[in-house]
């Protein structure tokens, strides 16, 4: 890329920011500046540290941040999504790309682009898979009446999109429908998994489910799902409530999705431990026990 590179702001700087910044770093863009609500507090310093070593611009307020913007990525919490965008309005200049690629409902998202208007162009962004090891090349749907003339300028930054629709709310259909199977899994992982550690019959239930599931390695299947949970616990939780609210947008009771978000949140929560933490390498078996053990402390 050169200087002549649009000028990228990111609202929020959490993982899903700094991995597209760096990525964005390192394919050519020069003009980031970034905001988080977190950065003027000391828990913050992480996050400032990530900016720097991207170079990306750590802004003192979200108007300094969106100054000059071409294009502002929004990437924070699935809580904060509208007041995320009502923080930048009024600093908008130039209607610039409104990227939202946060994991929130199809009507979260068309609430977010009326209160911009004509401020910005508003895009709805759905991330279709984890943000690393891809970081900015990791696909990406868009939908919006925006979408089409966003796409050939992020396809220019070497980004991996495609165009879901010109209705705000397409893409983020898709990625809050798919997640209801996709987070749904992982919380029966540590469910069904955690049960057979504690029965003592991990392998003898694993080996069983081949006949049901041939293409599906289990081995690696149920360690990887419960270091999501682990990791990104709290978060899916706030995604899956998301996609709750989208099920009954769409007249279905979000029963297993209800479900889904408790599992969730609890794991998230029993990921904070150190002896979790330090099992997560492990196989599933050493993480397992760590679990189990973390999760009887807690009753």
């Amino acid at each position: 890329m050169s200087n002549s590179s649009p000028a990228i702001t990111f609202i929020g700087f959490g993982e899903a920011g700094q991995a597209i910044a760096a990525g964005l770093r390192e394919a050519g863009v020069e003009r980031m500046a970034a905001w988080d609500i977190l950065f003027p507090k000391p828990e913050g310093d992480k996050l400032r540290r990530a900016g720097e070593r991207s170079g990306v611009r750590c802004a003192g307020s979200a108007a300094d941040a969106v100054r000059d913007a071409d294009i502002v990525v929004s990437a924070v919490t699935a809580a904060s999504s509208v007041e995320a965008a009502r923080s930048a309005k009024a600093h908008l200049a130039a209607a610039p790309f409104f990227l939202d690629i946060n994991s929130v409902s199809p009507g979260r998202k068309q609430q977010t682009a009326k209160l911009l208007g004509d401020a910005a162009r508003y895009v709805d962004v759905a991330v279709l898979a984890p943000i690393h090891p891809a970081r900015h090349q990791t696909p990406m749907l868009l939908a919006g009446a925006a979408a089409a003339a966003a796409a050939p300028t992020l396809a220019a930054l070497d980004m991996r999109v495609s165009i879901a629709g010109t209705e705000i709310g397409a893409a983020a259909a898709i990625k809050m429908v798919r997640s209801v199977m996709i987070k749904g899994i992982e919380a029966l992982t540590l469910e069904c998994f955690l049960a057979a550690a504690r029965a003592g019959v991990i392998d003898e239930v694993a080996n069983s489910m081949k006949n049901n599931y041939p293409g599906i390695d289990w081995a690696k299947v149920v360690p990887y799902n419960l270091e999501r949970m682990a990791s990104h616990g709290e978060r899916r939780a706030a995604e899956m409530e998301e996609v709750a609210d989208t099920l009954r947008e769409l007249g279905i009771e979000p029963l297993m999705t209800t479900a889904t978000v408790k599992r969730q949140r609890e794991m998230g929560q029993i990921g904070t431990k150190q002896s979790v933490r330090g099992a997560l390498k492990g196989d599933r078996t050493t993480i397992l026990r760590a679990i189990s053990a973390a999760a009887r402390d807690r009753n």
